[in-house]
């Protein structure tokens, strides 16, 4: 669906949040790096809303400690300690991190506080074991330059990464806290992103410069893109956890399209008056139902509850993304409460096995007109009733168009899901068990003054690797930093460094080989062999086929593997041992035999000096 983006009022804003690399977590010093370890132990707890600064709850909170779920944690020796469970004042912040977030916040042009302050920010999702998150603003009114445009950065805070989710099944959560406390800087953008493109485009630009710092971790769920959307009759939607950069363009225009579909059926609720009935309990209208969902929701005491929902015929079901209708919607906060879904009266009963008597009976119990949808919802007593509660507040905000909300991108789609009511300010206080951070603004006037464009590095790349299509490929890879390493530590030949980090690896990734698990230092050793005539090229390929995933040295493995290389007066011997050949034949037969082993360009030099060539 092509939209006017400008016509519909679009605003959009980006929150980028990146895991960086440090040696240890934020406010302890756990080691920061994941461990396959076992867990050594657990501990359970509930969590609560309380009220923030501003003297009152936040919704986000309110609603999730309404749940009451019951959160565990997998606790680990290396990467847990007391800090992390809140039964220990955090230490002081890691230096390491705030020179970090500082430097990233140059590259951005931002202004720095004369005072860092921490602060807590209430999370009740269990994703902290502390119902909290401690957060610090380290620059502010600051500017990203992309192509010939630049947009605002309100915002960026250093804080601590969440605990990663394990398992959630009903009302329990079970969460690992070795990731628990790692240092996060968040880069918030202004909301003035015309398109979903221009959105992408911005996302891309922000964590080139990330990768550029050279401190931020790599792998899957290192980086997230949050996206903030709304249209001028909707409302701002914040969408979590956007990780697949290719998507993010579509998952914004699925959430517009969302957004509008979501209007127009407001708009024709209120045309009808519609409105939304209490709940009822209609489990005496299905004893010996042949529903096998209602049956199984009313064994052991449970209870069926309907809703009427007046003048709502038609618009249930009324298809608002791919695959997702209003229904859907209502369905998705019902699940909130624990169930696994609901029945509206825009469906068929005959898929439920709901009998034409049953139904007739719910009609009259509920009151529905011709023009009328209903909702059921069969479980526990305690479950039905939260899950009810929920369900009626999204048919009752479908009346006003677009809830604000947090929503989850769905796995292998461009569509999302609800996750909680959009938080406001009200879960923001202050974090008095931490000295508020002086910086030095000196320090950080030089790396404004010092810092280099993204175009300034390509160029320099370009005119050191002497290839433009391999510096554009460097600068925007994960390896650049191991480029720079092995560049600076070692005479190997620029163009081969990078051909190797970029082509070579991208080969052997395919072919399943963890060329990523290589440290630095064993790369650096490889192409130290290679400067210094030790090993081929093509030897260097063996020798990264053979170092991921193993402690034995380089040097043992070139030469117990038998890639040493040949040079000079070994490689004439050769030649001149081959006897009875033509130049061609010789230059094919040692190749074949020593193609690890003998450089091609020196093998070609001692067969024109032998055969004259």
């Amino acid at each position: 669906m092509a939209f006017d983006y400008k016509e519909l009022g679009f605003k959009c804003g980006l929150e980028i949040h990146q895991r960086l690399d440090t040696d240890t977590k934020l406010f302890c010093r756990c080691a920061t790096y994941a461990d396959t370890e076992e867990p050594v132990a657990s501990i359970e707890r509930y969590q609560r809303a309380v009220a923030g600064e501003t003297g009152h709850v936040d919704r986000s909170t309110s609603f999730e400690s309404s749940r009451g779920r019951e959160f565990r944690y997998r606790i680990f020796r290396k990467t847990t300690c007391l800090v992390d469970i809140d039964e220990e004042p955090p230490h002081h912040a890691s230096q390491e991190a705030l020179e970090t977030a500082l430097k990233i916040a140059a590259y951005l042009e931002t202004k720095v506080p004369d005072e860092i302050e921490p602060m807590r920010k209430e999370v009740v999702d269990g994703s902290n074991p502390s119902a909290f998150q401690r957060s610090m603003m380290v620059g502010y009114d600051g500017r990203l330059h992309f192509g010939k445009s630049s947009i605002e950065i309100p915002s960026i805070f250093l804080e601590e990464e969440s605990s990663g989710i394990e398992d959630a099944k009903g009302e329990l959560a079970i969460y690992r806290t070795d990731r628990l406390g790692v240092p996060l800087i968040e880069i918030d953008t202004s909301p003035a992103i015309s398109n979903p493109k221009e959105a992408k485009e911005i996302a891309m630009q922000i964590g080139l410069l990330l990768r550029l710092s050279g401190r931020v971790q790599r792998g899957i769920g290192s980086i997230r893109q949050d996206v903030n959307v709304s249209i001028k009759r909707g409302t701002r939607v914040e969408i979590k956890g956007v990780q697949e950069l290719d998507r993010m363009d579509s998952i914004i225009e699925r959430e517009v399209e969302r957004q509008v579909n979501l209007v127009e059926i407001a708009d024709e609720l209120k045309k009808r008056k519609a409105h939304v009935g209490k709940a009822s309990d209609l489990t005496h209208l299905f004893k010996g139902t042949e529903s096998q969902i209602i049956g199984n929701g009313i064994k052991e005491n449970g209870v069926v509850l309907g809703v009427r929902l007046a003048m709502f015929k038609g618009l249930i079901g009324r298809e608002i993304n791919e695959g997702k209708r209003l229904g859907t919607e209502i369905s998705d906060y019902a699940k909130k409460g624990g169930v696994k879904g609901i029945i509206h009266g825009d469906e068929s009963m005959e898929k439920y096995k709901i009998s034409a008597k049953e139904l007739k009976d719910l009609e009259k119990e509920l009151k529905l007109s011709k023009d009328d949808s209903f909702i059921l919802i069969a479980a526990g007593k305690h479950m039905a009733e939260k899950a009810m509660e929920y369900a009626i507040l999204r048919a009752e905000l479908s009346m006003q168009g677009v809830p604000p909300e947090t929503r989850a991108t769905e796995p292998n789609s461009d569509t999302t899901r609800f996750m909680r009511p959009l938080p406001g300010g009200s879960r923001m206080y202050p974090e008095t068990d931490i000295l508020p951070i002086a910086p030095d603004k000196d320090a950080y006037m030089r790396m404004i003054k010092n810092r280099l464009s993204p175009e300034e590095i390509r160029k320099n790349l370009e005119a050191d690797i002497g290839n433009r299509q391999l510096a554009e490929q460097m600068l925007w890879s994960y390896n650049y930093q191991s480029y720079l390493f092995i560049r600076e530590n070692t005479k190997a030949q620029p163009s081969i460094i990078a051909s190797i980090l970029l082509e070579k690896f991208t080969e052997l990734r395919r072919k399943g080989i963890a060329v990523d698990d290589i440290g630095n230092e064993a790369l650096l050793e490889i192409f130290e062999s290679y400067a210094k005539e030790r090993i081929t090229k093509p030897g260097i390929e063996e020798l990264l086929k053979l170092v991921p995933n193993s402690k034995a040295e380089v040097d043992n493995y070139i030469k117990g593997k038998n890639l040493v290389r040949l040079t000079g007066r070994e490689v004439e011997k050769l030649v001149k041992d081959n006897k009875g050949a033509s130049a061609e034949e010789t230059r094919n037969r040692l190749m074949a035999k020593y193609r690890l082993n003998v450089d091609g360009a020196e093998l070609n030099s001692a067969i024109r000096k032998i055969f004259g060539e």
